[in-house]
């Protein structure tokens, strides 16, 4: 059993934060949390107490929507919308998957770039390229960081150099799913595109997996005006977005991630609700692509839970503390925009959608309550302000991290219990 001490916080509930100033929490030889301590009980049995002083122990961040082959698309053609960025940029970068090595020197790179802004676990597109997939699930397995690893299933209105056939991605899925059971971190999960991209024998043969597998589903769902009216053309018995994945078994009947969701309302948040499909909200992204503003407050007060994703290479920035600052400057403009009818996200919303609600999709992730695995961040916040000047709390020395701190300050990087050293 490991014991560390340091300035403990995490969000047990949305609503606060459980702070443990120079506090404990002890960790079996599983990497599972066996308590959480004010003060150690006197005849508490340890086989190693680590100190981390004045430091912060925080959960690690959790990315519930990122593309790994669009790493090197960051930061470029942010004047562009959804559907002609797709074209210009995304998809000719996405071709060039097919070669193995190109694969293997960016998705190395991807994970390490996660691991240095304190990402521990992420659920993550790939492309349709089968080899290449292996390639970014192996990567995540020998950094001992978890994924949920999806092959992209796509078969129409994308170049032909990028384009798998349903009995292709099927074939694919089943040899990624018997290599990754030996992976107790890294795990398959069913990938549409998105509906323009997919037929409906695809839709089908997805839908099908899904049921006989019970993976969990990820795509994206009413992101842009433009792309929602072509779903309606091209599945005109659906209601809506969401009913044309539900109609093929891909909303809610396996635990699903659905991305952005900007316009989703009426019937639409209805059935997420009912099928308790979770939002993926991805503020830089649906900024800088002109998307819209996804609303957040809304979904929460109708039941529908809601997590973060840095949706590269849509959004700028693989940090969750800068995709945190963007979720709550967002839903300040909707605040007022909306007249004050949806009150603004606060600091413990967002670190809770960040850590406790994304990682309940890799188990019990996200937390420090006992039973949860160990993922941390030590951060050293140390010359973020002048200490001998301002008398900080915890919470407001981790606020202050979330706003103006970076990959310096995490000076330790833990994943189910295990050190994690540069990948």
């Amino acid at each position: 059993m490991k014991v560390y001490q340091a300035n403990i916080l995490f969000t047990s509930s949305s609503t606060h934060f459980d702070v443990y100033e120079r506090g404990y929490i002890a960790v079996d030889g599983c990497g599972i949390i066996q308590g959480v301590y004010h003060t150690l009980p006197e005849d508490f049995a340890y086989d190693q107490l680590v100190d981390f002083g004045d430091k912060l122990l925080i959960p690690a961040m959790n990315d519930m929507h990122v593309h790994a082959p669009q790493l090197g698309n960051m930061g470029i053609a942010m004047d562009m919308q959804l559907l002609p960025w797709l074209n210009t940029y995304i998809f000719p970068e996405e071709t060039k998957f097919a070669d193995e090595a190109y694969a293997e020197t960016i998705y190395h790179s991807f994970v390490s770039e996660l691991w240095r802004h304190g990402t521990m676990r992420a659920a993550v597109f790939a492309t349709v390229h089968t080899p290449a997939t292996h390639i970014l699930a192996r990567a995540f397995n020998e950094a001992g960081m978890g994924a949920l690893i999806g092959l992209v299933g796509m078969d129409r209105h994308t170049p032909a150099t990028l384009c798998n056939t349903p009995a292709e991605w099927v074939a694919g899925m089943q040899t990624l799913i018997e290599s990754l059971a030996s992976m107790p971190l890294v795990k398959p999960i069913i990938t549409p595109r998105f509906i323009p991209s997919c037929t409906p024998e695809m839709l089908r043969c997805m839908g099908e997996m899904a049921k006989q597998t019970l993976l969990p589903v990820q795509s994206h769902l009413s992101e842009n005006q433009q792309e929602i009216a072509w779903v309606h053309e091209l599945e005109p018995e659906a209601t809506c977005y969401g009913d044309a994945y539900y109609r093929y078994g891909l909303f809610g009947q396996t635990p699903t991630l659905m991305a952005h969701c900007c316009y989703t309302e009426g019937e639409e948040l209805h059935l997420m609700r009912e099928q308790n499909v979770c939002a993926v909200h991805c503020p830089t992204s649906n900024c800088n692509l002109a998307s819209g503003i996804a609303p957040i407050r809304k979904f929460l007060q109708t039941g529908v839970q809601v997590v973060l994703g840095s949706d590269i290479a849509g959004g700028h920035h693989l940090s969750m503390f800068r995709v945190m600052q963007y979720a709550v400057q967002m839903s300040k403009l909707q605040y007022v925009s909306s007249n004050s009818q949806y009150p603004f996200l606060t600091l413990s919303e967002v670190f809770y959608m960040a850590t406790k609600a994304g990682g309940a999709f890799f188990g019990r992730v996200g937390s420090f309550e006992p039973g949860y695995a160990f993922d941390a961040l030590v951060i050293d916040d140390h010359g973020l302000s002048p200490h001998h000047l301002i008398a900080s709390s915890p919470i407001e020395r981790l606020e202050r991290f979330v706003y103006l701190g970076d990959d310096r300050h995490i000076q330790h990087r833990f994943c189910q219990g295990q050190e994690i050293t540069q990948p």
